[in-house]
């Protein structure tokens, strides 16, 4: 019963306090502030906001690429740290070279 009351008393604390999120000066620093803290803990400091998804549009047309097994193999791993497929990975980066020149 203690560790309820103790629990439902942390929550009333800390809603009560409604930290701030605090500026940055960089976005690494800013980064490495969100690798620590969660945007629960500041209640009330995020607006709704509203997002539309395009979902009918598709792609237009297919392409195939060959590529080396150990190119491929890096290509996957990159594209897992940046949580998208490989194939994405790929596309995106292909729009940003052709936006480029």
């Amino acid at each position: 019963m203690t560790v309820i009351i103790r629990f439902l008393y942390e929550i009333q604390t800390k809603m009560k306090k409604q930290n701030k999120i605090p500026k940055f000066k960089t976005y690494e620093e800013e980064a490495n502030f969100w690798d620590t803290h969660s945007f629960t803990d500041f209640p009330g400091e995020f607006k709704p906001a509203k997002v539309i998804f395009n979902l009918k549009k598709s792609k237009d047309d297919s392409l195939t690429v060959r590529l080396q097994s150990n190119l491929k193999t890096k290509l996957v791993e990159i594209a897992n740290q940046a949580g998208v497929n490989a194939s994405t990975l790929a596309r995106m980066w292909i729009v940003e070279k052709l936006r480029a020149v």
